[in-house]
């Protein structure tokens, strides 16, 4: 059977930031349904509502049943497959960002832990439920990122003593990224870039470039770009400002050239924008 519900989250709130959701889902499965062996490029938590089935990784094989779950890291070779008598019936969600590696690790999850036993009552029951409701509210996506980082700490929380771990300062890759996006965001209002960027990280800017097109998807200049207009649109709702007031607060002196890049990454004018009902 296929899946019952896929949902992609929006452009804007997978661009960047701490802990992003990529996407989520929930599977009916079939008897023997699998997937793999292969690779993902994401962070994608599972969890099993019923029935029962496999999950390989890392050459370790783990049976798993209701309450249970596993997790699939970027780059992992993995394989899973559901019972043929009582399959899975299961929910997933794909996480990208600065800090989700390490906030896992502190749930004491890692590709040589990948799996876990949520806790009696665990919001984990009922996070995709919640996240289907909050979806189509005002401020859905805020909604959303607060569902997730309630299954963080539920993950966290619930961790056996002997495998949760403190947060650890973060490698040297996420450091980048992270005063990097410092950076964007206590800058972008102003004449910014990457090379601005680069050298107040204290790298090469095509280092830095490739470091953001990994981690997101798109080069380093593209980011800056999609961050500003994102700002752009939270401001153009306030229609106490005028389109040259926005282009402005995000960086754009020039009003023209604002709205020349504001269509080409948003697909409308400013004004044509601020005229859409809000969602």
């Amino acid at each position: 059977m296929p899946a019952e519900q896929f949902t992609h989250t929006s452009e804007e709130n997978r661009m960047q930031g701490e802990v992003s959701l990529l996407f989520y889902g929930r599977e009916i499965c079939a008897p023997n349904h699998s997937w793999g062996p292969g690779l993902r490029d994401a962070y994608i938590l599972h969890y099993i509502h019923r029935g029962r089935g496999v999950f390989r990784s890392e050459g370790r094989e783990y049976a798993l049943g209701p309450g249970q779950g596993f997790l699939i890291l970027p780059d992992t070779l993995v394989h899973y497959e559901a019972d043929p008598d009582d399959p899975w019936v299961y929910v997933w969600f794909g996480l990208r960002g600065l800090h989700v590696r390490a906030l896992l690790e502190r749930a004491g999850l890692t590709a040589g832990s990948p799996v876990y036993t949520a806790a009696d009552g665990s919001p984990l029951e009922s996070l995709y439920a919640g996240l289907l409701e909050v979806r189509e509210r005002p401020g859905g996506d805020l909604l959303a990122q607060a569902e997730i980082y309630r299954l963080l700490a539920a993950l966290v929380a619930g961790a056996p003593a002997s495998t949760a771990r403190p947060l650890a300062p973060p490698r040297a890759r996420e450091a980048h990224l992270s005063r990097a996006a410092a950076v964007i965001e206590n800058g972008y209002s102003r004449k910014l870039g990457a090379e601005d960027i680069a050298s107040a990280v204290g790298l090469d800017r095509t280092y830095l470039s490739s470091l953001f097109k990994d981690a997101y998807g798109v080069p380093l200049q593209t980011f800056v770009l999609q961050y500003r207009m994102r700002r752009a649109r939270e401001l153009l709702r306030n229609h106490s400002l005028s389109v040259s007031d926005v282009a402005r607060s995000v960086g754009y002196p020039d009003p023209f050239l604002f709205s020349k890049m504001f269509k080409r990454v948003c697909g409308v004018s400013p004004t044509a924008y601020r005229e859409q009902p809000e969602a």
